[in-house]
């Protein structure tokens, strides 16, 4: 089962303990979490479902392109970490 887990900076904002999810895509596990932990949704997502501009979510290390890697594959052992975004100049 994937791993789900949250930086500090959001677990301020909202309960979001890491949890182990069913899931075969990073949607789907994002998904499993969201049915466990409702209110983590809209800090996550959007209206649309699409990543809010301030979220980052990488996987196995490797950062999920925010428009078209919620689909992508993840194994039974994938590390999900959610993250805000840095922004600025």
């Amino acid at each position: 089962m994937p791993t789900v887990t949250f930086t500090t900076a959001l677990q301020r904002h909202v309960d979001c303990p890491a949890d182990a999810v069913d899931g075969a895509t990073v949607r789907a596990a994002l998904e499993a979490y969201f049915a466990r932990h409702a209110a983590t949704r809209a800090y996550v997502l959007d209206e649309q479902g699409a990543l809010r501009h301030h979220v980052v979510v990488f996987v196995d290390g490797v950062q999920v392109d925010s428009r078209q890697g919620l689909d992508d594959a993840v194994s039974s052992a994938a590390e999900i970490h959610v993250m805000q975004a840095l922004s600025g100049g």
